[in-house]
Formats: structure tokens, C-alpha cells, sequence
């Protein structure tokens, strides 16, 4: 990808947003290239590169370590929710899609900006050897939730297509574990006894700007699962 030196946007804010991109895709998860490499990389002078790197390392995503380099600190989305080993195990996973659409917004999220009376939902549920352990419930704002619909719910890592694919950025967290019986329609979907207690993990997740971006249920068989969590963004 090259920048575009025409453009009215600053060539260092275009390296830094391409960087930080790449870093929240994936292609940089430890150390980036040198300043020498990034300037024939684009053509650029050191003082650009040096301004888009200390940018980064403004916001915490990058790390400069003397006579070492310029490392990632930001972790991955997954990672800093505490869902690491979740995600992989979610990959080798069948995922079935029981519903998806616009909805009424719950009750205590219908009075933040971009949810209100309606929000996009998508409702997964998780195998794992055919047998259902999970089923997840995500709500976003209706802009973000159309642009979803064009990827493959039954398949689809939806945090990777968020940050990776259409450039949102999660920056805060806020979770709570709980428990409760399921309902009968999801008792049914996974195989157990409406007297079963289920973990529940409901989160909130805000980008930079403090905007809320989803707000998750997740609801796992307790006999067959355990969460075990580390809430940090950065790198230690």
C-alpha cells in the first residue's frame, strides 16, 4: 500500500494511520521496521516516519526500546479481552447463525448514542465436537451491523472484521461474569436442562472516543466451559 502525495492529509498522519492499521491487522505484532526501512518503504523522509511513530507511541500502541527498535504494545483485541485461548478454540469451532437483524435496542444500552430504539443483533450459536456450548448475542449500531451483513455470519471471527477489515478501534472495556437458567428456547439450542445455570459474560466495548461499539452476551454451559480473564490492553 503506498501513500498518496497529493493528498491534502499530511504524509506522516497517512503513515501512521497505515501502520496502525497493519499493527491492529495483524502484519506487526512485535517489532516494526527500522525508520531506514519505512522511509524507502514509502518514500518518505525520517522526520515524516519519526512523526507517525511518536504519534503511535503517543497513543500507546507502539514502544520504543534504546539501541532495540520500535515494538508493538498493543495487543490484540482478543488478548486484551481476555478471550485469547476463547478465539482460537472458537476457529476449530462449527458455528451455526440462529438469527440476525435489526431489533429492539435492550433496555440498559437504549439511551447511548447510536443504539436508541433499535440496534443490529446476531445471535451465533458454538459447537465444539458437534456438541453446542455457547450462544452469543452482539449488538452494534445500525451503520456498524449493515456493514456486517455483507460478511459470513456462520464463519466469520467478528472482531477481526471490526478492526481488521472495517477500521474500528476498541479501546475500552467494561465486563461482568454472572449466571442464570436459560430460557427454554436456549435450553433447547444447548442440549441442557432449563435448570442448568449458565455462565453469562456481558460486556461493553468503546472506541477512542468513548463511543459505544457492541455490547455482548455470551451465555456458555457451565459444565463444560470456564473463563479466566486479563483485562489489559497494552502489552507488558
Amino acid at each position: 500500500m503506498e501513500l498518496d502525495f497529493h493528498s491534502p492529509i499530511p504524509l506522516h498522519v497517512q503513515l501512521k494511520d497505515l501502520l496502525e492499521k497493519q499493527i491492529l491487522q495483524g502484519h506487526y505484532t512485535e517489532k516494526i521496521p527500522s525508520e531506514r526501512e519505512l522511509m524507502d518503504m514509502y518514500s518518505v523522509s525520517r522526520s515524516t516516519v519519526r512523526e507517525a511513530i511518536s504519534i503511535l507511541v503517543r497513543e500507546g500502541i507502539l514502544e520504543k526500546k534504546h539501541g532495540k527498535g520500535t515494538f508493538v504494545s498493543l495487543k490484540p483485541v482478543q488478548e486484551w479481552l481476555g478471550i485469547t485461548s476463547l478465539t482460537e478454540t472458537i476457529k476449530k469451532m462449527d458455528i451455526r447463525l440462529l438469527d440476525h437483524g435489526i431489533v429492539p435496542t435492550p433496555e440498559n444500552i437504549e439511551h447511548v448514542d447510536g443504539f436508541h430504539d433499535q440496534s443490529y443483533h446476531i445471535k451465533r450459536l458454538r459447537f465444539k465436537d458437534d456438541i453446542p456450548i455457547a450462544i452469543e448475542r452482539h449488538y452494534y449500531p445500525l451503520e456498524i451491523g449493515m456493514k456486517l451483513q455483507a460478511y459470513d455470519l456462520n464463519k466469520a471471527v467478528l472482531y477481526d472484521v471490526l478492526e481488521g477489515d472495517l477500521g474500528i478501534h476498541f479501546w475500552e472495556a467494561e465486563q461482568i461474569i454472572t449466571c442464570t437458567h436459560p430460557e427454554k428456547e436456549d435450553a433447547e439450542h444447548l442440549g441442557v436442562s432449563e435448570s442448568l445455570c449458565l455462565l453469562v459474560t456481558e460486556r461493553m466495548i468503546s472506541d477512542p472516543e468513548g463511543n459505544l461499539i457492541e455490547y455482548y452476551k455470551g451465555y456458555f454451559r457451565s459444565d463444560m466451559y470456564s473463563i479466566t480473564m486479563k483485562m489489559s490492553r497494552k502489552a507488558t
